[in-house]
């Protein structure tokens, strides 16, 4: 296993997660429901960044590896369902919505993986609809965490809740998009 930053970055999104998730598990006695909705966004937007972060050192150094290939999605989706199933704990987020999501998610890294071994993994590369369901998904997440109006008048909640199923629906149109270039070169193969 190489071990170089933008490795180390993506590990440290995985030992985030845990931090995040008990956040919202300290006694509000001693932590206020703000101070954890401020440091749990704090700490899913610093995951966010360090995604970002991460893939642009390792193109830039030519830092790029099989394993880091791997365990960069792994730690993404591994955040994401973490925040999901937190936000369901905590009555933000539906569960139907977020299993979903989450479905979503394991049904297309199991595609990948299997589209991979047929050497066709360039067939279900992140499109267009992939990105806008992520930004949709981070961004609702994001707001849902934060919770608290950002603009006065303006309820964070509800913009949080908009983008959750905008997020949703994206999620099923790409997997059916995925499922569709998937079905195409199975059909060409046979």
């Amino acid at each position: 296993m190489p071990l170089n930053l933008p490795i180390i970055l993506t590990w440290l999104r995985v030992a985030l997660i845990p931090v995040f998730v008990g956040v919202f598990y300290l006694p509000q006695s001693e932590y206020p429901l703000l101070w954890q909705n401020v440091v749990g966004t704090l700490l899913f937007a610093l995951a966010a960044i360090t995604d970002w972060f991460d893939g642009f050192l390792a193109r830039r150094w030519n830092q790029t590896s099989q394993f880091g290939a791997f365990l960069d999605p792994v730690a993404d989706k591994l955040m994401v369902a973490a925040a999901l199933i937190l936000l369901v704990e905590i009555d933000r987020a539906p569960s139907w919505l977020a299993v979903i999501i989450i479905g979503r998610e394991i049904t297309i890294s199991a595609l990948r993986e299997w589209m991979a071994q047929l050497g066709k993994s360039k067939s279900v590369a992140v499109n267009m609809i992939g990105k806008l369901k992520t930004t949709a998904q981070m961004v609702a997440i994001l707001l849902l965490l934060w919770w608290v109006p950002i603009i006065p008048g303006v309820s964070t909640p509800l913009l949080g809740t908009i983008a959750l199923y905008l997020a949703g629906i994206l999620t099923i149109v790409s997997m059916f998009y995925y499922l569709r270039v998937a079905a195409e070169q199975f059909k060409n193969q046979s």
